[in-house]
């Protein structure tokens, strides 16, 4: 742990958690990361529940994002990394705020960092763990599919929110969807610039159905992100390809 929080400080690497409506979970999972880093932004996005009280009673300093209204998953990470850089961080983790994720996996992430300076690190989960919504399977595979096709890039696990973000590397002003599906966007264009992506196996755990409380909409967001999914392999055709064509000419 020791060595992880070393590893954090001298490469300014910090932890972006977005937050709606979690306070079931909230203190727990910040709780865990604060064993891991000093150094958490929390971006609570148009909560209505006492998310923010909560947050403001722990006894150790967090740098607390808020706005009034929700925005989305998107618009709410891309208001953290604005925060996390203007804090002069140069990198990012992001971990939700449901407790699906264990913080105590950071060390996983911290050591491909290391090995893989500038890239993108990916947190994969196992798809096949219990209690694993049968709908988030077919739509990570879904998602899977499509981004191979978009990037000719092979990706496990394309919808885990569990990342590290080189933050200089980031084009959020070119991000046009704020919610879930902003992170698979951000991730395709990502791949068309030419950063690598490189995916380390994580833990997950899913509450049972009774348990657990999901923001996410089935037909609403599925279909938000079949939308995008058409815009960008448009976008695959008329700019992706070719610019990585381009990239690995000027490698020559």
């Amino acid at each position: 742990m020791d060595e992880t929080r070393k590893i954090m400080n001298d490469n300014r690497v910090c932890v972006v958690v977005p937050t709606y409506n979690n306070a079931n979970t909230i203190i727990d999972v910040i709780t865990r990361i604060h064993q891991q880093t000093d150094n958490i932004i929390v971006v609570v996005d148009g909560c209505t529940d006492n998310t923010r009280e909560l947050l403001e009673s722990l006894s150790f300093d967090l740098d607390i994002v808020s706005y009034p209204k929700n925005k989305g998953k998107g618009y709410a990470l891309i208001s953290g990394f604005k925060r996390a850089i203007s804090r002069g961080n140069e990198y990012a983790i992001t971990i939700d705020s449901d407790g699906q994720h264990f913080p105590e996996d950071i060390p996983v992430i911290i050591n491909s960092f290391n090995s893989n300076k500038g890239a993108i690190i990916m947190g994969c989960r196992n798809l096949n763990e219990d209690n694993m919504p049968s709908g988030n399977t077919f739509a990570n595979k879904f998602s899977n599919f499509w981004f191979y096709v978009q990037t000719g890039v092979r990706l496990d696990d394309t919808q885990s929110g569990y990342r590290l973000y080189p933050l200089a590397k980031l084009t959020c002003a070119n991000i046009i969807t704020s919610r879930y599906e902003a992170e698979l966007e951000l991730l395709v264009i990502c791949a068309w610039k030419g950063i690598k992506i490189k995916s380390v196996p994580v833990r997950v755990y899913y509450q049972s159905e009774e348990e657990r409380v999901s923001h996410f909409r089935p037909y609403v967001d599925f279909g938000r992100i079949s939308m995008l999914n058409v815009f960008l392999c448009f976008g695959a055709v008329l700019y992706g390809y070719p610019h990585k064509i381009l990239i690995n000419i000027r490698r020559v």
